[in-house]
């Protein structure tokens, strides 16, 4: 008989291969198993290695951008879509939730993709990309006041729902338990595995705070059941009129249902100068052109690595690629006919 300990699920989770498939039913079905990708140029600009024969801190970024509608909203779009029509709450009605973006294009994905009509209230100056790409899905669009940002788009939803309560169904996913949910079967587990649980430190921003509050939550519990713990640190702008797009600044914002900072054991204040710096760099050295909050994500792991590596710690930092660069473009108009 082996006297060999039995591993815990925490550590056979760990050993499972995460593999996307290659061959899927629908679209759908590509959401999430997304890369794991280190960041070698970035640990060598800030020295992470190691030079001086101490130990290394590992930098690395899941590619959220690698979903099928381009960003870490895929999940839990089609979480709350899914748990919907489960519990038929969509019979007969479109749903309409508020978005600065991301998240409106995942749900317009998912809905094209799983016959659910959409309707998305946005801040009228969100970047025309946002609105073109949605559109194109066919989903209708209703906007908000620009000077009242993403929680002016959150009362008009809720307005259009007072007034129109047969028409629509509202997620809400500032709320809706099935957005951390979403990040709590899927991304954690897929971070422990492709670390092969060696995970020290979890770094994103907040914006429903779904991604933060999930993967938090799922991560302190594989690390407690490996017999460790896992560090797990939320990243805010630092100003409410930040640049940052898609984040939140809480103090200066109605703070989302679903936000648990029970789950979070620190919280990093970003300038917005600092996020846009670091997406340059992460496109020049890295060769991923990621959006502003992706690089602000990189920024605020970096100052995580850095402690470490003055305190003469290892450590293997992961944070979250949300979506591209190129979502931030003026693109040309989509058009039927060219003319030669």
């Amino acid at each position: 008989m082996s006297n060999a300990p039995t591993p815990t699920g925490a550590e056979q989770l760990a050993l499972t291969e995460l593999v996307q498939p290659a061959r899927v039913d629908r679209v759908t079905d590509l959401v999430g198993a997304t890369p794991l990708v280190r960041l070698h140029q970035i640990e060598r600009d800030h020295q992470l290695d190691q030079l001086d024969g101490g130990p290394a801190v590992e930098l690395w970024a899941k590619c959220e951008f690698a979903n099928p509608a381009g960003s870490v909203k895929d999940r839990p779009a089609l979480r709350i879509i899914q748990d919907a029509l489960a519990r038929g709450d969509l019979a007969g009605k479109r749903l309409i939730d508020s978005t600065s973006g991301n998240t409106g294009i995942a749900y317009s994905m998912v809905g094209a993709a799983l016959g659910v009509p959409i309707t998305l209230v946005m801040p009228e100056n969100v970047s025309a990309p946002r609105k073109q790409v949605t559109s194109a899905y066919g989903t209708e669009l209703i906007y908000s006041d620009p000077m009242e940002g993403s929680d002016g788009a959150i009362v008009l939803a809720r307005e259009l729902v007072d007034r129109h309560p047969d028409r629509y169904y509202y997620p809400n996913q500032y709320a809706n338990p099935s957005n951390p949910l979403a990040h709590y079967e899927g991304t954690a587990p897929e971070i422990w595995q492709q670390t092969r649980g060696r995970v020290t430190h979890f770094v994103t921003g907040i914006g429903t705070s779904g991604t933060i509050v999930g993967t938090s939550r799922r991560l302190h519990e594989l690390g407690r059941d490996a017999g460790r713990e896992v560090t797990c640190v939320a990243m805010q702008p630092d100003d409410g009129m930040h640049g940052l797009e898609g984040l939140k600044h809480l103090p200066s914002s109605l703070v989302p249902e679903i936000y648990d900072p029970t789950v979070l054991d620190d919280t990093i204040w970003m300038p917005t100068e600092e996020g846009w710096d670091m997406a340059e760099r992460v496109a020049e050295v890295e060769g991923l052109f990621v959006g502003h909050s992706s690089g602000a994500n990189v920024a605020a792991a970096v100052r995580v690595a850095r402690e470490l590596r003055a305190a003469r710690q290892p450590g293997v930092v992961v944070t979250i690629l949300c979506d591209r660069g190129d979502r931030y473009f003026v693109p040309l108009e989509w058009e039927r006919e060219y003319v030669w």
